[in-house]
C-alpha cells in the first residue's frame, strides 16, 4: 500500500513538473517572439541586448524598421523601434527617462532647433571622438554646426530640409525658342530667324541663361519675354511662411552665430538687413500674392499645373512632382536651382533644420545607442530618399538624382535653426515682421523691433536700439504690371516684344 501511495505522488508530482515545464516553455516563445515582451536569452545569458529608437515622423517608420533588422543581423542588439507623437515630445522622453518602469529611449531623433533644451535636461550627451560626425568627408559645416552646443557635437545629423529655387524647364526652354524665332525649315528641319537673316542674326537665347540668378533676372525676364498660354505667374511663393522668405535677409543677420547656440551674438538690425527688406517689399508691387489665400500647398499645385514659372520649394516638392508625373497629371520638366540673390549687392542665404539622432544621457546603453548611429549613418543613409523621401545630411560623391544634389548645394550654404531656449520665438515673430512688411509696414521700423525684442528676452533687460538711418535701395528695373493689382504683365496678348 505505501508503495502504491508514493507511486501515485511521484506521478502526481511529474504530472505537476510536466504542466510547469510546458508554461516555462510558452513563456519562453512568447518572450523570443518580435512582440515578446523581453528576450529569454539576455535574462538567462545575458546574450542578447535591446536598445530602443523614438522618432516622430511616419514617413521613417518602414526605412527604420528595415534598417534595424539589418543592424540586428550585424551586431546581435535588438533595436524597439517607437513612433512617438511630435507634441510634447522631449517631455515624453524626459518622463520614460525619469519612470523605472518604462523603457528609456537610448537614442532618438529630434530636430536641431530643440538641442539645448535637451543637453541642459540632461537627455543629449557629448557624443565621443569616434562617433560619425567627427568624420570629416562625412558631413560639411553646416551640418556639423546644426548639431554643435557650446563646442560639443551633442547629436549627428541624420536628414534636412531646406529650401532652393523650383522652376519649368519646360517653359524656359519654349521661351527660348520663341525668343530666338525657332521654327521648321521648308526642309522640315528646325530653324531660327536669326540663322534666315544672316548679318541681322544676334546671339541666341538658351534655356540655362533663363535661370535667374537673381530676383532682378527675374523681373527682367518678365519683361522681355513672352510666356506661354498656360502661365498665370512669372513667380509666386509663400509670402506667409518664414521658410520661404529667410532667404531675402538670411545672409545678413546671426542669431547665436553659425552654430545658433551664442548669446553673445545678436545682429539683426543692420542697413543691409532694412535694405533687403525693403526690397522685399517692393516686390508686392509686381507680384501681388494674398497671404490668407495662398500656401505652400496651392502654390505647389499652380505649378503642377503649369501656371507658374519659379516659385521656392523645399526638398518634398521632388517626390511630389516625379510622382505626379509618373501617373501622367504633372506634363513639364523640372529644375532645381540656387536659392536668387536679391540683385548685385544684396546675396541671400537660406534656412534649414537638421533632424539629428540623438543619445540619451540618461541611457544605459550608450555603447550600442552609438553602434546604432553609426550603423545608421555609414550604412543605411544611401537609400534614405528612395524609402522615405527624406534627403541625408551625408554628403555623397555622386547622386543619381541631380535634384538631390542641388538641394544638398543650398543646404551646404544654409543657416541652421539657432538653438537658443530664449530665442524659441524667433522665427513667430520675424515671421510676424515680414508680413507686416509685407503689407505696408515700415521695414526699417519692423526689424529694428523684433531686434530689441530678442535681445531683451536674451538681456532680461530693456534693450534700445539705436535707428539706422533709412538707406537709399536700388530700385528694381521699371517692369510694367497692371495698375490697382500689382500682377505683373506676363500673358502673351499683352507681354513686351521679344528681343
Amino acid at each position: 500500500m505505501k508503495h502504491e501511495k508514493i507511486k501515485k505522488r511521484l506521478m502526481g508530482v511529474a504530472v505537476v513538473l510536466a504542466v510547469v515545464l510546458v508554461i516555462l516553455s510558452a513563456a519562453f516563445l512568447y518572450q523570443a517572439l518580435p512582440g515578446g515582451k523581453g528576450d529569454p536569452l539576455s535574462e538567462l545569458g545575458g546574450r542578447k541586448e535591446t536598445i530602443h529608437l523614438w522618432y516622430t515622423d511616419d514617413a521613417l517608420t518602414d526605412y527604420l524598421n528595415s534598417k534595424v533588422l539589418e543592424f540586428y543581423d550585424r551586431t546581435d542588439i535588438r533595436v524597439n523601434v517607437q513612433l512617438v507623437s511630435g507634441l510634447e515630445y522631449l517631455e515624453a522622453i524626459n518622463t520614460a527617462s525619469l519612470n523605472e518602469q518604462a523603457d528609456t529611449p537610448d537614442i532618438y531623433i529630434m530636430s536641431n532647433d530643440t538641442l539645448e533644451k535637451a543637453y541642459l535636461a540632461g537627455l543629449a550627451t557629448q557624443l565621443p571622438e569616434t562617433a560619425p560626425v567627427y568624420d570629416a568627408p562625412l558631413f560639411h559645416q553646416a551640418a556639423r554646426n546644426a548639431v554643435s552646443y557650446n563646442g560639443k557635437y551633442v547629436a549627428c545629423p541624420m536628414y534636412f530640409e531646406t529650401s532652393a529655387l523650383l522652376y519649368n524647364k519646360t517653359y524656359l526652354q519654349q521661351i527660348a525658342d520663341d525668343a530666338n524665332g525657332v521654327g521648321n525649315g521648308e526642309d522640315g528641319s528646325e530653324s531660327t530667324e536669326n540663322e534666315q537673316t544672316g548679318e541681322d542674326a544676334v546671339q541666341q537665347v538658351t534655356a540655362e541663361q533663363l535661370i535667374p540668378a537673381s530676383i532682378v533676372d527675374i523681373l527682367t525676364f518678365a519683361d522681355q519675354y513672352s510666356t506661354p498660354e498656360n502661365v498665370e505667374y512669372f513667380f509666386r511663393w509663400d509670402v506667409s511662411d518664414i521658410f520661404y522668405n529667410y532667404f531675402f535677409i538670411g545672409n545678413y543677420i546671426s542669431v547665436g552665430g553659425a552654430a545658433g547656440d551664442d548669446k553673445s551674438l545678436i545682429d539683426i538690425y543692420n542697413t543691409e538687413s532694412v535694405s533687403s527688406l525693403k526690397v522685399y517689399q517692393e516686390l508686392n508691387q509686381f507680384f501681388s500674392i494674398d497671404t490668407k489665400e495662398t500656401n505652400y500647398d496651392t502654390i505647389m499645385q499652380e505649378f503642377q499645373e503649369g501656371k507658374t514659372i519659379y516659385t521656392i520649394a523645399t526638398s518634398d516638392c521632388i517626390k511630389k512632382l516625379d510622382e505626379a508625373a509618373a501617373s501622367g497629371v504633372f506634363g513639364f520638366e523640372y529644375g532645381i536651382a540656387k536659392l536668387p540673390d536679391i540683385n548685385q549687392e544684396l546675396t541671400t542665404r537660406g534656412m534649414s533644420v537638421t533632424n539629428a539622432l540623438v543619445i540619451n544621457g540618461y541611457s544605459e546603453h550608450k555603447e550600442s545607442a552609438l553602434r546604432l548611429m553609426e550603423y545608421l549613418i555609414k550604412n543605411a543613409s544611401a537609400d534614405m530618399y528612395d524609402m522615405t523621401g527624406k534627403l541625408s545630411s551625408v554628403t555623397q560623391e555622386t547622386y543619381e538624382n541631380e535634384h538631390v544634389s542641388v538641394f544638398m548645394e543650398n543646404y551646404k550654404e544654409s543657416v541652421p535653426m539657432p538653438k537658443m531656449l530664449e530665442t524659441g520665438n524667433f522665427w513667430v515673430e520675424l515671421e510676424i515682421c515680414f508680413a507686416k512688411v509685407w503689407a505696408g509696414a515700415d521695414a526699417n521700423t519692423q526689424i529694428r523691433q523684433l531686434s530689441e525684442q530678442i535681445k531683451t528676452q536674451l538681456a532680461g533687460e530693456p534693450v534700445i536700439e539705436d535707428p539706422i538711418d533709412d538707406p537709399q535701395v536700388e530700385l528694381l528695373p521699371a517692369v510694367e504690371y497692371e495698375e490697382g493689382t500689382g500682377e505683373l504683365d506676363v500673358g502673351p496678348e499683352t507681354q513686351g516684344e521679344s528681343p
